[in-house]
C-alpha cells in the first residue's frame, strides 16, 4: 500500500464515521423525542425495558446515545434507576442492526440482479441523489430531515466501500498480517478492541471499521472475537464520561453498563473458551467475513443478554455494592428541575417536551395564585395571602430556570420546528410569569384595603363577582388549553378577552356614576382602579398565551395571522362566540 492508498483509507474513515454521525442524528431529530417519550414510560417491566432499548437502539443506530439518554433520565429522577437495566441490556442487542446494515457491501452477487440490486454501490448513489434533492428543495422540516438521513447513509456506505478497496491490498502485505497475528491472544485482543471503541466513543462505528479490515483476509474467527468482545467494554465509555457530573443513580446507571459488559465478555470467552478446548471448534483458524462478524456481534450481545437477565437485581445490588449509598442521597428530596438535564440538549426535542411539562406545572400554579388572589376580594386572609405571595415566588424559579435553559437550548442547531417551539414556551413563560405578578398586585390591594378599614359597595361587589367569574374563566381557558394543545379552547380566548375589555370600561363607567353620588369613595376608587387594570392585563396575558398555544401546535402558524384574524372580529365564529360571553357575563 502507498501513500495514496492511506489517503484514501483515512478518507473513507472520514466519511463513514461522519456518514454515522449524520444519519444517527438525522433519526433521533425524525423521532421529534417521541422514541424518548417511550422509553420514559413504558419501562415498567424488565422484558419491555429489553424489546425497548433493542427497538429505540435500532432506530437511532447508537447504544451509546441511548446510554447516555437512561444515564439522564435516571439523573433527572424520571425514570428510576432499576427500570435503566433492563433498556441497557437491549440498547446493547439493537446496535447489532448496523453491523448487519454495513456486511451488505460484501455480498457476492455474481451474476443476480436482486443480489446486485442489494449492494450499497448499486443503491447508495440513487439514496444520495433523493436525500440531496429532498434536503435542498423540501418546504418543510420532515422532508429535509429524511433527506438528510439518506444522505448520510450514503455517506456511511461510500466510506465503507472506500475503507474496504483501500485496504484490500493489504491482504498480499506480510508484515500487515504479521501485526494482526498479535490479536489471537484474547488478552491483546479484548484490549486493542477496547482502546479503539473508546476513543471513537461508537461500537458500530468500530465494528465497522473492523468489518472493512476484514476484507483482507487476515482476521480469523479466534483473533475478531476478542476484539469484539473489548468493542462492547470500550463502547462504556460514553455513558461514563457522561455520569461525571450525574447524581449517584445517574453514576450507577453508568456502572451497570460497564459491568453489564465485563461480566458478559467474561462469561462468553470461558464458555467460547472452555468449548473449543473441548470440541476443537474447526472454524477457529478461518478467515472471516464482514456478514461472520456481524453474525459474533450479535451472538455475543444477546448471549449476554440472555445470560444475565435473570439476574437484573443482582447487577442493580453490585453498582449499590461500587457506589454505596450516602445519608445525603437517603435524605435529599426530589427535585422538579432535575428534568432540565444539560444531557437533553443534544436531543433538542425531547429537552423541549422537558421544558413543556414543567411550562404545565408552572400554568398550573400561576393560575392558582391569581384565582386565589380573586378570592380574597370577598374574604380577606391573612394566610391566604401569604399562600398568594409563596405561589408567586415559585413561579418566579420556574420562570429563572425555565428560560436559562430553554436560552440554552435555542443556542443549539435547532429544526425551524424545534426553534419556534422554543421561542413561543419563551414568551408563554413570560406571560405566565405576568400573570402570578398580577396576582400579588391583587393582594396589595387587599392590604390596602385592610389598612384603610375600607371595603366595596353592595352594587360594585356584585359587579367585581361577575368580572371576577369571566376572568376565571379566560384563565380556565388559557392553561387547559395550554396543558392540552387544545386549539379550539385556544381559539375561544379571544373573544372572551374582547367581552372583558368590554367588562373594564362598564366597570370604569359605573364607578365614576357612583362616585358622583357619593356612594364610593375616591380611595376605593383607586384600588378599584388598580383591580381593573390588573384583571385586564391577566386578560391580555391569557391572549398571548393562546397565541403561542396555537403556534406550539401548529408551526406554520404565524402570531400575525391569527390576530389579524381574531381581533378585526369578521369571522362568524368569533361573534357567535363573543355574543354568547356578552350574554353571560352582564354587569
Amino acid at each position: 500500500m502507498d501513500i495514496f492508498g492511506i489517503f484514501s483509507m483515512v478518507g473513507g474513515l472520514a466519511l463513514f464515521l461522519y456518514g454515522m454521525s449524520v444519519m444517527g442524528g438525522g433519526l433521533e431529530k425524525m423521532s421529534g423525542g417521541k422514541l424518548e417519550r417511550i422509553l420514559e414510560r413504558l419501562t415498567n417491566s424488565p422484558i419491555k425495558a429489553v424489546l425497548l432499548g433493542a427497538g429505540v437502539t435500532a432506530v437511532i443506530q447508537s447504544s451509546s446515545a441511548t446510554t447516555v439518554m437512561v444515564v439522564g433520565f435516571v439523573n433527572s429522577g424520571i425514570m428510576k434507576f432499576s427500570q435503566a437495566i433492563g433498556i441497557i441490556m437491549g440498547a446493547n442487542i439493537g446496535t447489532t442492526i448496523t453491523a448487519w446494515m454495513l456486511s451488505l457491501t460484501t455480498i457476492d452477487a455474481g451474476g443476480s440482479f436482486l443480489l446486485k440490486l442489494l449492494k450499497p454501490s448499486s443503491f447508495a448513489p440513487v439514496l444520495a441523489l433523493i436525500g440531496i434533492l429532498l434536503y435542498m428543495s423540501a418546504k418543510t422540516d420532515k422532508k429535509k430531515v429524511i433527506g438528510e438521513i439518506l444522505l448520510g447513509f450514503a455517506i456511511l456506505m461510500s466510506g465503507m466501500e472506500t475503507m474496504s478497496a483501500a485496504v484490500a491490498p493489504l491482504k498480499d502485505v506480510p508484515e500487515f498480517t504479521n501485526i494482526l497475528v498479535m490479536f489471537d491472544n484474547p488478552v491483546m485482543g479484548i484490549i486493542v478492541g477496547a482502546l479503539l471503541t473508546a476513543v471513537i466513543q461508537s461500537s458500530s462505528a468500530s465494528v465497522g471499521i473492523l468489518q472493512a479490515l476484514s476484507v483482507t483476509g487476515a482476521f480469523t474467527y479466534g483473533s475478531v472475537v476478542p476484539i469484539i468482545l473489548g468493542q462492547n467494554i470500550g463502547t462504556c465509555i460514553t455513558a461514563i464520561l457522561s455520569s461525571l457530573g450525574a447524581n449517584k443513580d445517574g453514576k450507577r446507571t453508568a456502572c451497570v453498563h460497564l459491568s453489564f459488559n465485563i461480566i458478559g465478555s467474561v462469561l462468553f470467552m470461558v464458555v467460547f473458551y472452555l468449548g473449543n478446548a473441548i470440541f476443537h471448534f474447526p472454524f477457529m483458524s478461518e478467515t472471516v467475513s464482514a456478514a461472520n462478524i456481524a453474525t459474533i456481534h450479535t451472538i455475543f450481545n444477546v448471549f449476554a443478554t440472555v445470560a444475565l437477565f435473570p439476574f437484573i437485581k443482582g447487577l442493580e445490588r453490585l453498582a449499590y455494592v461500587i457506589i454505596p449509598v450516602s445519608e445525603e442521597e437517603k435524605e435529599m428530596q426530589e427535585n422538579v428541575f432535575a428534568v432540565l438535564d444539560p444531557r437533553f440538549i443534544s436531543s433538542p426535542a425531547f429537552a423541549i417536551e422537558q421544558c413543556k411539562s414543567l411550562a404545565n406545572k408552572m400554568a398550573e400554579i400561576s393560575k392558582d395564585s391569581f384565582l386565589q388572589a380573586m378570592q380574597l376580594i370577598k374574604e380577606p386572609d391573612e394566610a391566604q395571602m401569604a399562600e398568594v405571595i409563596k405561589k408567586e415566588n415559585i413561579v418566579d424559579v420556574y420562570d429563572d430556570k425555565l428560560a436559562a435553559y430553554l436560552t440554552k437550548l435555542n443556542g443549539e442547531d435547532l429544526s425551524y420546528q424545534d426553534s419556534l417551539r422554543t421561542t413561543s414556551l419563551l414568551h408563554c413563560l413570560t406571560d405566565l410569569e405576568r400573570i402570578s405578578d398580577h396576582s400579588a398586585n391583587v393582594v396589595e390591594c387587599m392590604e390596602q384595603m385592610q389598612k384603610a378599614d375600607a371595603g366595596f359597595s353592595k352594587k360594585a361587589m356584585e359587579e367585581m363577582q361577575v368580572y371576577s367569574e369571566a376572568l376565571a374563566d379566560i384563565l380556565d381557558r388559557t392553561i387547559t388549553s395550554f396543558i392540552n394543545g387544545d386549539t379550539a379552547l385556544a381559539k375561544t380566548v379571544e373573544p372572551l378577552e374582547s367581552v372583558i375589555d368590554d367588562l373594564t370600561k362598564e366597570m370604569k363607567k359605573h364607578h365614576m356614576k357612583r362616585l358622583r353620588k357619593g356612594k364610593c369613595t375616591i380611595e376605593m376608587g383607586l384600588i378599584l382602579s388598580d383591580l381593573t387594570m390588573n384583571y385586564e392585563r391577566v386578560a391580555d396575558h391569557c391572549s398571548n398565551i393562546a397565541i403561542y398555544t396555537l403556534q406550539l401546535q401548529d408551526s406554520e402558524l404565524l402570531e400575525h395571522s391569527f390576530t389579524e384574524q381574531m381581533d378585526v372580529a369578521e369571522t362568524a365564529e368569533f361573534k357567535k362566540l363573543e355574543t354568547a360571553f356578552q350574554l353571560k357575563y352582564q354587569i
